[in-house]
C-alpha cells in the first residue's frame, strides 16, 4: 500500500510532465514565430526607410585610437541624394579607403548615414534564438515546479515521520530502562 503522498507525487509529475510534452513544442514555436514576425516587420520597415548609395570619401581618415585594431576608419563623404542635392556625412570605411575613393554606404530617408537594414536572416535567426530560450525556460519551469513538489511533499512526509515518531519513541526508549 503507497502513501498518500507518494500518490500525490507520481500524479503531479505526470501532470507536469504532460505539460512540459505538451507546452514546450507550443510554447516555443509561438514565441519564436512571434519574434520572427516582429523582427520581419522592421526587416521591412528598415527596407524601406534606408537605401544604399555611393558616395566620395572628401577627406583624410581621422586617427582613431584603436582603429587599426578594427580595421576601419572614420572619414568624411560626400554624395548626391535621389533628389539631386548634394549630402555630407561620416562613416566607418575600410583603412585603404583615401581621399577622392568611392565607397557604398545606407542613408536613411533624411540622408543621413546610417547602418545597413536588418536582413531577413536576421529575423530567422532571432526567432530561432527565442524559440531556443523559451524552450529552456519551460523546461526550467518544469523542473522548478517538480522539484517544488517534491520539497512541499517531503516537508509533510518529515512531519509526518516527527509525529509518528514523538508516539513510538517513549515505548521504544523504555524498552531499555529496565
Amino acid at each position: 500500500m503507497t502513501r498518500r503522498s507518494d500518490r500525490v507525487e507520481t500524479w503531479s509529475s505526470r501532470v507536469l510532465l504532460a505539460v512540459l510534452v505538451l507546452g514546450l513544442p507550443a510554447a516555443s514555436v509561438s514565441a519564436g514565430t512571434a519574434v520572427h514576425e516582429s523582427t520581419m516587420r522592421t526587416v521591412r520597415a528598415q527596407a524601406a526607410e534606408r537605401s544604399q548609395t555611393t558616395a566620395q570619401v572628401t577627406s583624410a581618415p581621422e586617427s582613431a585610437p584603436g582603429s587599426a585594431a578594427n580595421e576601419r576608419q572614420r572619414v568624411q563623404l560626400k554624395w548626391t541624394d535621389e533628389d539631386g542635392r548634394q549630402r555630407t556625412g561620416t562613416a566607418q570605411v575600410a583603412l585603404d579607403e583615401t581621399a577622392g575613393s568611392t565607397v557604398r554606404v545606407w542613408v536613411d530617408r533624411e540622408g543621413n548615414v546610417t547602418t545597413p537594414p536588418m536582413s531577413a536572416s536576421n529575423a530567422q535567426v532571432t526567432g530561432w534564438l527565442m524559440g531556443g530560450m523559451t524552450a529552456a525556460g519551460v523546461y526550467v519551469g518544469f523542473l522548478a515546479a517538480r522539484r517544488g513538489v517534491r520539497l512541499a511533499l517531503d516537508r509533510r512526509r518529515y512531519a509526518q515521520w516527527d509525529a509518528e515518531w514523538d508516539r513510538v519513541e517513549p515505548l521504544w526508549s523504555a524498552r531499555f530502562h529496565r
